[in-house]
């Protein structure tokens, strides 16, 4: 019999213990090359999707670093710009505490440049070192105007811290915000109010807003004020001393009730009071 090159020719044999039996199967070779060639297309197709979802997985992994590197280099530029506005408020109030206690004389400001460079965690131990010793200073230059005089150092009246100094909502009931330039301290109507440092009168009277005001001159560019009161007792370009009485707790001018509004200020600038009050003795 001619052999048939078309076909691959495959024999089985059975054996079993009655008999034996020989099965002969042919194949087309056709047949045989489509499934090699399908079953290799089909192991391709499985290794390049393997391959792209390693790539994918890869990518995603990427892309979620970068994610976290972002909010990370965000977080660091919100707390530079933080720090660096504290710096620079710091930095004025230690330049007008020492102008005031003449630690520093007042003149024009040094020369200063430079290309601007980003600031990175370099930047942030610098800022922080920076602010170390500005704080240094100020305690340097308060303590000099403590011992001249300068400073408030006894609370103005007896009563209770409310309202404070900044930003806060309108105390009449309107829906906005307004900024509070003082130190509000609750205490009963007729309460004497004293000077918290030796200086001149500046001002008695009304004025808007403050209602009955007394200000104090106490040199170098710091003065106090003391509004809403009741009844002043001092004349203006009067000469008071560290806990003379000025005036009684009142509810004049732009007041929801008796209190006394405190304000401290430096070359007319009007500064938080809630740290000289802190350490008032």
């Amino acid at each position: 019999m001619a052999r048939d090159d078309r076909f691959y020719a495959f024999i089985i044999a059975h054996t079993t213990r009655s008999k034996a039996r020989v099965q002969r199967i042919r194949v087309e070779k056709k047949v045989v090359t489509i499934f090699f060639v399908a079953a290799a297309l089909i192991t391709v197709g499985l290794c390049y999707g393997l391959y792209g979802l390693t790539q994918h997985a890869a990518h995603l992994r990427t892309e979620f670093e970068n994610q976290r590197l972002r909010a990370e280099n965000e977080r660091q530029r919100i707390e530079l710009e933080k720090l660096n506005n504290r710096v620079e408020k710091v930095e004025d109030t230690s330049r007008k505490l020492a102008e005031k206690s003449g630690v520093v004389d007042q003149g024009p400001l040094p020369g200063r440049g430079g290309p601007a460079l980003p600031l990175d965690e370099m930047g942030l131990a610098t800022l922080t070192a920076k602010m170390g010793r500005l704080e240094e200073d100020l305690k340097s230059y308060e303590a000099v105007l403590r011992e001249r005089g300068y400073t408030p150092t006894i609370w103005p009246v007896n009563g209770k811290l409310e309202g404070g100094f900044g930003g806060r909502r309108n105390p009449f009931g309107g829906l906005g915000w307004e900024f509070h330039s003082g130190q509000d301290i609750e205490a009963d109507s007729g309460a004497p109010v004293v000077s918290g440092a030796s200086g001149r009168v500046t001002f008695v009277g009304w004025q808007n807003g403050y209602g009955q005001l007394v200000v104090v001159d106490h040199g170098g560019g710091l003065t106090t004020r003391y509004g809403h009161l009741a009844h002043i007792d001092v004349d203006a370009e009067q000469m008071v001393s560290r806990g003379q009485l000025l005036g009684k707790v009142g509810s004049t001018g732009r007041s929801t009730g008796p209190h006394l509004h405190y304000e401290v200020r430096i070359n007319d600038q009007a500064v938080n009071p809630l740290p000289y009050l802190l350490q008032m003795k």
